[in-house]
């Protein structure tokens, strides 16, 4: 049965027309591959675009250049290259095959044969390509078949696939949480449990950033269960139980009653035991950012009482207050409305103004100006008038202590 590629609206952005003259699409010399081709057949949208051609990565930054296309020499040493068309960048990669693995990196060589270089990916459902003139789909390993029976399965024998590409692993679990069923190939877990203390042969980079994609899916809780029950991430992240599952699949819930955006960085803190300590280890060893891991930590802090929410954003910051709030339990998930949209305010005045009103310059000045914003946060911050009495409260308060 003949497969096309339905319209979408990537497919028609700005500067993709000359970029595909430009490698040659007339002359069958390129195909979109992978995520675009795959998530528009299941009606998905397409954030990222991918193209595969015959042409060298040498004759690509040529032709693109000759077009006046913006090219970027990304990975040029594996054969890719990224062109930039009207801000949107595509990825722009010459047929491989691999010459040889070691489970973290490939020796590859340049081939023009598209079954060859669709069979060194990962699963069947990425190895789909589709002309860009005709739409038709090529599809070398049944994946349109898969895709629509929401079936995930490696191309070929997952040990040896997985041996080849050790975060083969956790990609296999994100990309079972978003296109996969209930039903999982038992092959393939099987390989995945078998190769799991491979893991630890990664960069924590990658770790991380898979692990991120995993639980930014609408749904990882199936995935997450999987990985704990066959001990996928005890090499790498031990502290994981099926309570750190639970308390996920309870943020995630929380996330939809409160109506705010899912967060993967949030629902890592969830996955982790509540201790602050722990977090910071487990975002140092996953090289998480200093601002990723300070949001983890602050995460997994001490939650205030419900009507103290705009008090809490205001101290550690929108973004750590719904999280703290979210992995609370004897919050209402109703009170992050209070703050989903909320941009905290900056006090009006400062120690100048103190000093104004009488008080001395010196170490008072910093103590009554904290006591100032203190007073303003707990009456929910109320305008210039009262900030005004406060100050004023305040400085009479200080000069009397001193008399």
């Amino acid at each position: 049965m003949t497969v096309n590629l339905p319209d979408a609206a990537w497919r028609n952005r700005p500067g993709l027309d000359a970029l595909l003259d430009a490698l040659g699409a007339a002359d069958g010399m390129v195909r979109f591959v992978g995520g675009a081709v795959r998530d528009t057949l299941l009606g998905l949208p397409v954030n990222d675009l991918d193209v595969a051609t015959t042409l060298f990565p040498a004759m690509v930054v040529e032709r693109l250049r000759a077009s006046e296309i913006k090219v970027v020499p990304t990975g040029i040493d594996h054969g890719t290259v990224t062109a930039v068309i009207a801000g949107w960048p595509v990825e722009v990669t010459t047929l491989r095959r691999d010459v040889s693995t070691d489970g973290r990196r490939a020796t590859i060589a340049y081939t023009d044969d598209w079954r060859e270089d669709a069979a060194r990916r990962d699963f069947t459902i990425n190895a789909l390509y589709a002309d860009p003139v005709s739409g038709a789909v090529f599809d070398y390993f049944g994946g349109v078949d898969d895709l629509n029976a929401r079936r995930l399965r490696f191309i070929g024998d997952a040990r040896e696939r997985i041996a080849e590409d050790h975060l083969r692993i956790l990609r296999y679990f994100r990309f079972l949480a978003r296109y996969g069923d209930d039903a999982v190939d038992g092959e393939a877990y099987d390989a995945c449990r078998a190769g799991a203390t491979s893991l630890m042969a990664l960069s924590r980079e990658r770790i991380a950033d898979e692990l991120l994609k995993l639980l930014g899916v609408a749904d990882p809780v199936k995935a997450l269960r999987l990985m704990v029950d066959g001990d996928i991430l005890k090499p790498v992240l031990p502290e994981v139980d099926m309570q750190g599952v639970a308390r996920v699949e309870r943020v995630i819930a929380r996330e939809a009653e409160a109506e705010t955006q899912p967060s993967a960085l949030r629902r890592l803190a969830a996955l982790l035991p509540p201790d602050t300590t722990l977090a910071e280890q487990v975002g140092a060893r996953l090289k998480l950012s200093n601002k990723a891991r300070k949001r983890l930590v602050a995460a997994l802090g001490t939650t205030p009482p419900p009507h103290n929410a705009r008090a809490l954003a205001y101290r550690v910051g929108v973004e750590s207050a719904i999280d703290r709030l979210l992995l609370d339990r004897d919050v209402a998930p109703d009170v992050v409305r209070q703050i989903r949209d909320w941009t905290p305010p900056r006090l009006s005045i400062g120690g100048g103004a103190l000093i104004a009103r009488g008080l001395p310059a010196g170490p008072d000045v910093a103590k009554a100006l904290q006591a100032v914003e203190a007073q303003w946060v707990a009456e929910d911050f109320p305008g210039d008038g009262r900030i005004s009495e406060i100050a004023d409260q305040t400085v009479s308060k200080f000069q009397r202590a001193r008399q």
